[in-house]
Parts: C-alpha cells; sequence; structure tokens
C-alpha cells in the first residue's frame, strides 16, 4: 500500500560533464582533472575545460543546450534586422547578456547565455509585448553581437554618415564594425526586396549598389569611393576569397541567417578599370516556389508537361535566356518524381539549391569535371532520371540522347528562344536527326513577366491601336478593360510586384518526328506544332494579360522578340 502511494522519481538531469563523456568529447581521466581544477579556481567546468583545450566553446554549448532542452544559436551566422535589434534595448542587452536574433509573428527569439533566466525572459516579454523563444549562445559571441549592431543606428545612411565623419581613406580600418554592419545592412535589405542579385559596382567617384528585382535593375545606394576597398574586402571575406588577388575574377558562396531563413549568395568578383565589380546572386530557398502548380502553368499546357516528365525515358527540354526560370521550372518537376523507388542524379553549374535523396554534382572544369564527363559516369551509377543543367556541347547532347535511349529519362535546358527552334538546334549542334526526332519528348519554351501590384492596380480601356497591335481585335469586346499599377511605396513605384511563368509547351509528334527527320526549318515545326495545339509564348502571355495579371507593356517587353509578322 506504501509503495503505492511513492510518487515515481523524477528522472534526474544530467551534469554538464556526464552529457560531455556521452557524447565522447572528453575522457574520464579529463573530467577527474577539470573538476579538480575547478574546485581550486572556483570557474565552471565549461571555462577550465575551454581554457585547457580540451573542448571548445561549442561542444559546451551543445551540451549545455541539450541538458537545457533548447537549441544553440550560432549568432555569427545571422544577419539581425535593424528592427529586431530595435525591440531590445541596448541597456537591457547588455544587462542580460542576450542578443535578438529575429521576429517571426508574435515571438521574438533571442540568444541568450543563459535561456532559463527567468526574470530575463519576463521582462522582455513585458518591454517588447511579444513571447519570448530562448536559444543558447557563448557570452563572447553575444558581446561581439552586441557591439556590432547597437554601436550606430540602424540605416545604410546613417551608417555611412557616421563613417564619413569618423574616418576615410586609410584611416577607414578603423571601422571594421561599421563596415561590417554596412555590408549586413546591404544584404539584409536587398532579401527584404526580394531582389535576385546585388551589384556592388565601382565608378570613378563613388560605388553604386544596385539591385535587381523582378527582372530589372534598380540603384538603391551610392557609398563613397573611400569605402570601395573595405566594402570589397568585407565582402570577399564573407565568401572566402583571396582578399590580397584583384587582377583575376573570383568565385564564392556565402551562408547567413537574414531572420529565422539561411540564405545562400553565389559571389562573382571581376577586375574593371575602377576596381573590382562584386555580384551577389541571392539564392533563397525558402522564397523558392517548387511545384508546378504555383508557377503559372495554365491548364493545358500544365497537363501536357506532367504528361512528359511521368514517361519512362527520354528527353525533356527546358529554354529560354538566362533569368528566365529554367532551373525553377526543372527543380519543380523533380520535387515531383523525387520519391524512395526512385535514384535521380543530377549535374549543374554550379548547384544552386540542395536537396534530399538528390545526388547533386557541381561541375568543375579546371579538374575535368564537366557536364559530360559527369554524366556518362551517371550512366554507372544506376539513375532512373537525370538532370542535366545544360547541354553546351555535341558531347553533353550525345550523351543525353543515348541516357534517354537506354531507358533514363533526362531533363534538361538549352538557350534557344522558342520550342520549335529547340529541334534543329540540337540537329545544327551534330546530332544526327533520328536520334533528335526518336528520344526527345517535348520542348518548353519559358519567360517570367512581372505582375502588376495588387496594392495600385487600376482598370482603364485600351485604344483600338492597342487591340490591333495586340491581334485582338476580333477576340475582344470593344469595352475591354486593362490593367495596369500606378506605382506606390509597396512596388517602389514600378507598377509591378513579383513574377510569374509564361510557357509554350511543345510536345514531340508523328508529324514533328518527320519533319525532324527530313531536316524541316523551324518555321515548319512552328506551323505543324501550332496545328496541334500548341500556344506559343505570346498566346499565353496575352491570357494573363486579360485576366488582369500582367500589363500589355510588359506582353510586349518579353514576347517581342519572338514576333516573326
Amino acid at each position: 500500500m506504501e509503495e503505492n502511494l511513492k510518487e515515481k522519481p523524477v528522472k534526474p538531469v544530467k551534469r554538464l560533464g556526464e552529457l560531455l563523456l556521452d557524447q565522447a568529447v572528453i575522457t574520464e581521466n579529463i573530467l577527474k582533472e577539470a573538476l579538480a581544477e575547478q574546485k581550486v579556481t572556483r570557474q565552471r567546468l565549461g571555462e577550465v575545460l575551454v581554457e585547457r583545450g580540451f573542448a571548445t566553446a561549442e561542444q559546451i554549448n551543445r551540451a549545455l543546450a541539450s541538458q537545457m532542452e533548447t537549441e544553440v544559436a550560432n549568432i555569427s551566422d545571422y544577419i539581425i534586422l535593424p528592427e529586431v535589434t530595435s525591440l531590445v534595448t541596448e541597456e537591457d542587452a547588455r544587462k542580460f547578456k542576450i542578443m535578438p536574433l529575429f521576429k517571426s509573428e508574435d515571438v521574438l527569439y533571442i540568444a541568450m547565455k543563459n535561456p532559463n533566466d527567468v526574470l530575463a525572459i519576463d521582462h522582455l516579454q513585458r518591454q517588447s509585448g511579444l513571447k519570448i523563444k530562448t536559444l543558447l549562445a557563448a557570452e563572447s559571441e553575444i558581446s561581439w553581437a552586441i557591439e556590432q549592431y547597437y554601436e550606430t543606428s540602424g540605416t545604410v545612411e546613417n551608417i555611412l554618415e557616421n563613417i564619413s565623419k569618423e574616418a576615410l581613406g586609410e584611416a577607414v580600418k578603423e571601422q571594421e564594425s561599421s563596415i561590417i554592419k554596412l555590408v549586413n545592412l546591404l544584404i539584409a535589405k536587398a532579401v527584404h526586396d526580394h531582389a535576385s542579385d546585388i551589384h556592388i559596382e565601382p565608378e570613378i567617384n563613388v560605388v553604386n549598389v544596385r539591385f535587381r528585382i523582378d527582372g530589372m535593375l534598380y540603384k538603391r545606394y551610392v557609398l563613397p569611393k573611400a569605402l570601395q576597398s573595405a566594402v570589397t574586402s568585407r565582402t570577399k571575406i564573407l565568401a572566402n576569397l583571396d582578399i590580397s588577388e584583384k587582377r583575376l575574377p573570383q568565385d564564392g558562396r556565402i551562408r547567413m541567417r537574414v531572420e529565422a531563413r539561411e540564405i545562400e549568395f553565389r559571389v562573382s568578383t571581376c577586375p574593371t578599370v575602377h576596381g573590382e565589380n562584386i555580384v551577389l546572386r541571392v539564392l533563397d530557398k525558402s522564397g523558392l516556389v517548387l511545384g508546378l502548380e504555383s508557377l503559372g502553368f495554365p491548364p493545358e499546357e500544365f497537363k501536357k508537361f506532367k504528361d512528359m516528365i511521368s514517361a519512362p525515358y527520354g528527353i525533356l527540354l527546358v529554354t529560354g535566356p538566362t533569368g528566365s526560370g529554367k532551373t525553377t521550372t526543372l527543380y519543380s518537376a523533380l520535387q515531383i518524381l523525387n520519391k524512395d523507388d526512385v535514384n535521380i542524379m543530377t549535374v549543374e553549374d554550379p548547384v544552386e539549391y540542395e536537396f534530399m535523396r538528390m545526388r547533386q554534382v557541381q561541375v568543375k572544369p579546371e579538374i575535368g569535371l564537366t557536364f559530360a564527363s559527369t554524366l556518362r559516369s551517371f550512366l554507372r551509377q544506376d539513375p532512373n532520371i537525370i538532370m542535366v543543367g545544360e547541354i553546351r556541347d555535341l558531347e553533353t547532347a550525345q550523351i543525353a540522347v543515348q541516357a534517354a535511349l537506354t531507358g533514363h529519362l533526362v531533363l534538361s535546358t538549352l538557350h534557344t528562344n522558342d520550342s520549335p527552334t529547340t529541334f534543329t538546334r540540337i540537329v545544327d549542334m551534330g546530332v544526327e536527326p533520328f536520334l533528335v526526332s526518336t528520344s526527345l519528348l517535348g520542348i518548353v519554351a519559358q519567360r517570367l513577366i512581372r505582375k502588376i501590384c495588387p496594392k495600385c492596380k487600376e482598370e482603364y480601356t485600351p485604344t483600338p491601336e492597342t487591340i490591333d497591335m495586340l491581334g485582338l481585335k476580333e477576340k475582344v469586346s470593344a469595352d475591354v478593360k486593362f490593367s495596369r499599377g500606378k506605382g506606390c511605396p509597396s512596388c517602389n513605384k514600378s507598377g509591378y510586384k513579383g513574377r510569374v511563368g509564361i510557357y509554350e509547351v511543345l510536345r514531340n509528334s508523328p508529324q514533328i518526328q518527320e519533319l525532324v527527320l527530313n531536316k524541316g526549318s523551324a518555321e515548319d515545326i512552328r506551323r505543324v506544332a501550332i496545328k496541334e495545339g500548341m500556344r506559343t509564348l505570346r498566346d499565353t502571355a496575352i491570357e494573363k494579360m486579360l485576366s488582369g495579371l500582367t500589363t500589355v507593356e510588359e506582353v510586349v517587353r518579353v514576347t517581342q522578340e519572338l514576333q516573326t509578322g
């Protein structure tokens, strides 16, 4: 009876030393030695182990995190926005040894030396009006972050003013923390604005910073020429590039956290007469719209595309200029195909996004790892589906055809303007017409077209000349309404926000195969394809315009080169 009344014992929390033993960071002898020293110095066990070189601060933090059932924050991986630091005063940050990291809805995520400090957490909840989620971080990292993010006010303009007042030219070296914050804020601003690229461009007397947003370049900031070297060096350090090499182009990568998102940047430097030009390609996986339904395929084209990627073997090509969304379309297709019972292998230049279960290879031509050599090795790796980033030469094209004819589904891209031209382009590369006609499942040509900003969208009545120019005279009523954006702060007064794909899907058929075998022209193939139901890029763009998604000007800008009269 008494035994039944007894409460079950609470499982004791493991001490730090035990956790480190469990994780094989230290041995029993090291623990005994450190505990003996701790009795004398009165230090924390973790501090003793780090000072003696028996463990790293990261290993101690990881063990403490498991002890406290919390996560470890590596603060240097984060880019912390000014609106986040404004939620916690510098006085509180120093007093409680904390650093705000990011805000998600009504939760503020904070790195703390002691994530179980209830008094600090209660105080921060009252001050911010938000729920607090704590993460563990080393005190040294928190102190470093406080100096970086609280030292000056939180705008690019104010940092520039601060630097220009205190130091220019050689004295810029003394302003390292401000330079770090300046580069961080430029990156954070670009991510916030949904930029795909950041251009840092040296001129004679200034350095321009431009963002590419929705395919268009916009000038955002003008930096003093005296900051050029410091900004360039800081960017190179982040990308693990050689800061002393200024005569040759370099390529590197940066991984950073902006708010809760881990974002990768592909960095390219190029020497110019005014200094090194730097371009950062923003690879935001969280902003990558994957899933064919999200890409903007009209129902007819969507069905054709899904049928083609469901084929057991053959080649499907996606074509279009650089920046037209080809890779996103291929990744979306692979996401559908990426299942436990298939082996997917990709060769890319570079690997832009990494995915589970796919074997992804990045080409390195300097050591002989080319598209062709990698593709050849894939055939010995028992793949079901192969994705080739781009078919650039005859050798790659021939191996892709061979793979398709031996039972593999091959997805790839090619730089051609439209679908019909792709057949003739591959034949012109040197692949035999009978191989092209039998191996190709079809071609998807695509472009990205800007969408009207929903906040400043307005309707208007187009002129008869505009309707006639678009070939819609017999297809729409006289009182038809078109849409456009007036321009507002939300879209930076451009009238556009975001982009959507337009597609031209050409499925191979017996008639087209015959034309390819007889080396028919692209125009011959186009006529047959349209007769068989293919809609051109201009057709799908006009459909988007009539639905109020884009403008006449965008339709003309994106598809004018495709009109053959």
